[in-house]
């Protein structure tokens, strides 16, 4: 005789939210406030004034994060104010650290 044994078993699975990145603006002697301030309105979506702030945080403690987003958004934001920043001639370097 032949018996068929049924087990069920409770499968957990553990899923966590894709994590952030911060897109950093670093100092440079090259690039003008006014191009920063620029690219902080356009690409980044902030106010004259924050924008204003932030580039004032960039120009006197070396960097500042310019926004989070996640990875692509983030690496976007980034290639599209490097592409720009070039093509104006300037030398902005930004970074993409995870949070």
């Amino acid at each position: 005789m032949t018996a068929e044994i049924k087990i069920q078993e409770k499968i957990t699975v553990l899923i966590q939210p894709p994590a952030n990145y911060k897109v950093v603006f670093q100092n440079d002697d090259h690039t003008p406030m006014e191009f920063v301030i620029e690219l902080l309105t356009t690409i980044f979506s902030h106010s004259e004034s924050a924008a204003k702030d932030i580039t004032l945080e960039i120009h006197n403690e070396g960097s500042a994060v310019v926004g989070i987003f996640n990875h692509e958004i983030a690496e976007h934001k980034a290639v599209e104010s490097t592409k720009l920043s070039r093509i104006n001639g300037f030398p902005l370097q930004i970074d993409i650290e995870k949070e």
